[in-house]
């Protein structure tokens, strides 16, 4: 059974509540006075809870982000296994690490901050050197979302983002569904509609540690990830055009190994991304399929990542130090303590005419799914 708890604080001191027959309204009238929430930009910052037997999924509306999700370990012990904050304003004024988030419109880099469509140019944000990241300082995940729907196994926040919102043509209605199932899954459903032609490219922005958030390393953790290139990138990690073979290099992880076993190669990809930060190319038969996997032997919990998505970034937290600002629990959240896997379509797509389109046009929906399978071995 799945129930959606209404969450009176991070140290999960939560009642659940039926919310069968109950309208959006009510439930977001229920949630008050909790040390997580507040107002941000005029409106009021909430957080929810889904629930079954395998998970413990907490989300807010700001940023549509993930802010705790648990995983029974091998020894039955609850592991929160992704990094965040314990109270809505360190999101906001930390809102460059993107904890947990839906990042967009555009997740990833765009070169240069801008693109071409139909002939005219848009300038974007620059946030990331002279380079869009995730949408520029005005993206989705630093917008408070709307509670659109619940039921007893999922939540669906909405966000509109105007007409040249961050330099981004048209008004995109955009909507995230997180749903939790019976066998250890978190789906999230993104869809959207624009009313003039756009880019569009939404995808999660969770740090990932399956020995537990606040654990001091990822690189004992074994990962699978199907795809045999990756793209290339130049110094500021902008895609080139081209395709690498991931064979015999550090990047081939057709077969599990250890995310450390070959971190600290000689390879100029690995210098320029200070570790892995990079698009790899899956490789898929079906639109919606496995693609990676990760074990960790510490707690032996395993993850799955099924996607309808063409790419997934892997990023190995080379970019976390020591300094960061502490988080849930007061837990420091050091270099390397964290990964990154977004399902996505490629990073610069609207700059590379040969790679997937990321073009969505007026009458269209934008429809992408990921889903998040939990296991212990």
């Amino acid at each position: 059974m799945v129930a959606l708890v209404l969450c009176a604080a991070l140290t999960y001191g939560c009642q659940s509540k039926s919310t069968q027959n109950k309208s959006s309204e009510t439930v977001v009238d229920t949630l008050a006075n909790t040390t997580f929430e507040s107002q941000i930009d005029g409106k009021e910052v909430k957080l929810f809870q889904l629930k079954n037997e395998k998970l413990t999924v907490t989300l807010t509306n700001y940023g549509a982000r993930l802010v705790s999700l648990n995983v029974l370990d091998k020894e039955g012990k609850n592991t929160d296994v992704i990094l965040g904050y314990d109270a809505a304003k360190a999101y906001k004024d930390n809102f460059n690490n993107y904890y947990g988030a839906i990042v967009g419109r555009y997740g990833n880099r765009i070169g240069n901050a801008s693109f071409k469509l139909n002939g005219q140019a848009y300038q974007l944000e620059k946030n990331d050197g002279e380079q869009s990241l995730h949408g520029g300082t005005n993206g989705v995940y630093n917008k408070v979302w709307d509670l659109l729907e619940n039921t007893p196994t999922s939540v669906t926040l909405a966000y509109t983002s105007p007409d040249l919102e961050a330099g981004y043509p048209g008004t995109v209605k955009m909507e995230v569904t997180y749903t939790l199932s019976e066998d250890g899954g978190l789906l999230i459903d993104y869809q959207a509609t624009t009313d003039k032609e756009t880019v569009l490219n939404l995808t999660n922005h969770a740090y990932f540690n399956l020995n537990g958030a606040g654990d001091t390393s990822i690189l004992d953790h074994e990962l699978q990830i199907d795809a045999n290139t990756i793209t290339e990138v130049d110094a500021n990690l902008i895609p080139t055009g081209k395709s690498l073979p991931v064979k015999g290099t550090a990047f081939d992880f057709t077969k599990p190994k250890a995310i450390g076993l070959h971190i600290g190669d000689e390879n100029a990809q690995l210098k320029i991304g200070k570790g892995y930060d990079h698009n790899f190319e899956l490789d898929k038969k079906d639109d919606f399929q496995h693609v990676a996997s990760v074990y960790a032997p510490k707690t032996g919990i395993e993850m799955q990542i099924y996607t309808s998505e063409p790419g997934l970034q892997f990023y190995s937290g080379n970019f976390m130090k020591d300094s960061d600002p502490k988080g849930k629990n007061g837990k420091v959240y050091p270099y390397r303590s964290a990964f990154c896997l977004e399902t996505q379509h490629f990073p610069d797509a609207p700059n590379h005419p040969n790679f997937a389109s990321t073009v969505l046009k007026p009458g269209d929906t934008y429809h992408s799914k990921t889903t998040y399978r939990f296991s212990v071995r």
